[in-house]
C-alpha cells in the first residue's frame, strides 16, 4: 500500500504527475514563472520529479512535488502546482499564532502550495482552479491543517489567487527579514472551528 496521491479532476482540469514527456512545456511554464533555468539543470529537475512521485509513495511520505495541470479541452499542459515543504519563521505573522501567542523567529515546517500558469494561458482562472483541487485533496484525503502559499510583495496576480482561494494575506512584518519572506497566504482546514 502507497500514499500516491491519484489524478486530480477539476471542471476544467486534469491534475497529474510530470512525466518526461513534459519537458518543454514544463520549461516553458516555469521559466516563465521563477525565472529561466538553463535546460540541462531542468532536465534533472524534471527526472527527479518523476522518480519522486513513486519514491515519496513507498516511503509513505505526503505528495510533495510537482504536478502538472492538463487542460481537458485540448489535453495540453498549461501550468504546474504542487505542494512542497516550506520551512520559514512563519509564527511572526498573526495569522500562524494561537491568540495571545507571542511572534518568534523559529524556524517551522508547513505545506507549501505554489502554482504556475503557461502565460498565454493566465487570467482564465486555471491556477485557482488547480490550487483549489490540490487543497481539496490535501484538506479532505490527507487531513492537514493549514496550507501556506508564498509570493513576493510585488506578484499582485499570485495574491489574488491567494485571495480567491480563501488565504488569509500576510506580510512580513520586518519586510526584507529574511529576504524571500515576503507575502504569505494562509487556509485553515475547514473542519477547524477555531484556530488551535
Amino acid at each position: 500500500m502507497t500514499t500516491a496521491m491519484p489524478v486530480l479532476e477539476t471542471a476544467r482540469l486534469l491534475i497529474r504527475p510530470v512525466v518526461v514527456d513534459d519537458f518543454d512545456a514544463a520549461c516553458h511554464i516555469l521559466d516563465a514563472g521563477f525565472g529561466t533555468t538553463p535546460a540541462d539543470e531542468r532536465r534533472v529537475w524534471l527526472e527527479w520529479a518523476v522518480r519522486n512521485h513513486s519514491a515519496l509513495a513507498n516511503l509513505f511520505q505526503p505528495p510533495y512535488g510537482d504536478r502538472a495541470f492538463i487542460l481537458k479541452e485540448t489535453n495540453a499542459m498549461i501550468g504546474m502546482v504542487g505542494l512542497v515543504p516550506a520551512i520559514g519563521p512563519y509564527r511572526r505573522l498573526p495569522a500562524m499564532r494561537y491568540a495571545g501567542e507571542p511572534e518568534d523567529r523559529f524556524i517551522q515546517p508547513e505545506f507549501g502550495l505554489f502554482w504556475a500558469t503557461a502565460p498565454e494561458q493566465q487570467r482564465k482562472g486555471y491556477a485557482a482552479e488547480a490550487a483549489q483541487g490540490m487543497i481539496d485533496y490535501a484538506f479532505k484525503t490527507m487531513n492537514i491543517r493549514r496550507i501556506i502559499a508564498e509570493t513576493d510583495t510585488d506578484n499582485l496576480a499570485s495574491q489574488a489567487v491567494m485571495r480567491r482561494l480563501g488565504m488569509t494575506i500576510n506580510h512580513n512584518p520586518t519586510p526584507g527579514d529574511p529576504p524571500w519572506f515576503q507575502v504569505v497566504g494562509v487556509l485553515y482546514n475547514p473542519s477547524i472551528s477555531s484556530k488551535s
